[in-house]
């Protein structure tokens, strides 16, 4: 039950609910029709046979029999017999015997050969003759054999009826529950798009699922105004910070560049100067992440030689790891061309390369791809380190998140990662990101190839 919609749970039980109240009215109707069919049958034929004694009369010295009594009237056969029990005058049902007692004003259910009768005997006095008996037969067979059909034609009714419900239940549960699907199709584009300005916007109407839209709605604008105002503040605060860094950066280089300063000082100063620059870089990718969120990262995009690129790429990082002992390995294709931002695919190289060398092993490897498929342009880093577990790995690419693992590695501001996914998304890319931890991770990204767009 729990992996089937709300729409087909609420189906079922409506059709559930509505063929037991259909079966339970089916079952009453069924006991108590039963028993009124038999009551009146045992009526009819108490008034036929207390009617039929004005019937029989004696005139001349000859008993006279009205026509009416040899009728078959409301299921009744008819009898006279004289007080010896022989018969005069009416009929009797062919399967009847005639060689039951008379018992008078005795309604008896007698069955012969297959069927069940309603017998009732009655004596009647006629003047001037004596005693007669007066025998009333109703068939108690064919009138249950009646019910027995409507019996078995709700039978047959009933599966359809039970679709006919489920159908109609269906139609029913999906026009009741448009607005929930409205809502979840909207939801899902704003989480989608990021888009936080759309709003459900179901109209007017006082139901729970119009308030929960209402709720829904407000709630997204509380979430977008505070957004803003977020991205307001770090935009506000990283401007601020801009130029006192820029100073510090300036003075610690001014410092260092003095013969006359103590050794001691020096090293204290080029301590200053690296932490300040690490400072200056992620104000730096803050105000970048601040533009795009606010719409103002403009892309200058042009025909790149991505391989040449690459190559630059490669270069500096083998720079970087060679401290650290790690040896870059390298696979482009020559001649890969792409659309893009020279300056934001640059970072890209240089964030990705950075986090496998600072992550990496010592003494270690990494490798870097760069080729092009048909339509596509693939690329990526891999490298021996220390791996991502995989409870972390869907959080990665979160501004200023670092699993745990990372955190005694010194020199990432978290947000590294999460401008690679900018910039990737930004030339209408794809990033993914493999790892096991204790073992390395690999980062993979494609990009559609220079004119693909276009064909």
């Amino acid at each position: 039950m729990k992996k089937l919609s709300l729409k087909m749970k609420l189906t079922l039980l409506y059709t559930a609910l509505m063929m037991a109240v259909i079966c339970i009215s089916l079952g009453i109707l069924f006991s108590l029709s039963s028993h009124q069919i038999l009551a009146s049958v045992q009526m009819r034929l108490r008034e036929r046979v207390f009617e039929a004694a004005e019937d029989v009369e004696y005139d001349h010295g000859q008993l006279e029999f009205d026509s009416d009594l040899n009728d078959l009237e409301k299921g009744v056969y008819l009898s006279v017999y004289d007080s010896g029990g022989t018969f005069l005058y009416g009929r009797t049902p062919q399967s009847f015997s005639n060689t039951m007692a008379f018992a008078d004003g005795s309604l008896r259910r007698e069955p012969q050969e297959g069927q069940d009768y309603y017998v009732l005997d009655a004596y009647a006095y006629v003047e001037d003759y004596g005693n007669v008996y007066i025998r009333g037969v109703s068939s108690a067979t064919e009138a249950e054999a009646s019910m027995l059909v409507v019996r078995n034609l709700a039978l047959i009714l009933l599966p359809m009826m039970a679709v006919l419900t489920a159908v109609l239940g269906y139609f029913m549960t999906r026009r009741t529950l448009k607005p929930v699907s409205l809502m979840t199709e909207t939801v899902q584009q704003i989480r989608r798009e990021k888009d936080l300005s759309r709003r459900i916007d179901l109209g007017e109407g006082r139901d729970e699922i119009y308030r929960l839209a209402r709720t829904f709605d407000e709630l997204l604008a509380q979430v977008e105004t505070s957004l803003k105002r977020e991205q307001q503040f770090t935009s506000d605060v990283s401007h601020e910070l801009r130029t006192p860094v820029s100073s510090m950066m300036l003075q610690c280089e001014e410092l260092l560049a003095r013969e006359d300063l103590d050794e001691e000082i020096r090293r204290g100063v080029l301590f200053l100067e690296q932490k300040v620059r690490y400072l200056s870089q992620m104000i730096s990718q803050l105000l970048m992440i601040s533009r795009a969120d606010q719409g103002r990262q403009q892309l200058m995009l042009e025909g790149l030689d991505f391989s040449e690129l690459t190559e630059m790429a490669a270069l500096e990082a083998r720079e970087m790891a060679e401290s650290r002992g790690i040896q870059v390995e390298t696979d482009i294709q020559p001649g890969v061309t792409l659309c893009g931002d020279e300056t934001l695919l640059i970072r890209m190289w240089m964030n990705l390369l950075e986090n496998a060398v600072r992550y990496g092993k010592e003494q270690g490897h990494i490798y870097l791809w760069l080729r092009r498929q048909q339509d596509t342009v693939s690329g990526g880093v891999k490298d021996d380190g220390i791996g991502i577990s995989q409870e972390d790995l869907p959080h990665i690419w979160e501004r200023f998140y670092q699993a745990d693992a990372a955190r005694t590695v010194s020199g990432s501001s978290g947000l590294g990662l999460s401008m690679v996914a900018w910039i990737v998304r930004a030339h209408q890319g794809e990033i993914r990101a493999e790892s096991v931890l204790g073992e390395g991770s690999v980062f993979s990204f494609t990009f559609p190839a220079a004119g693909a767009a276009e064909k």
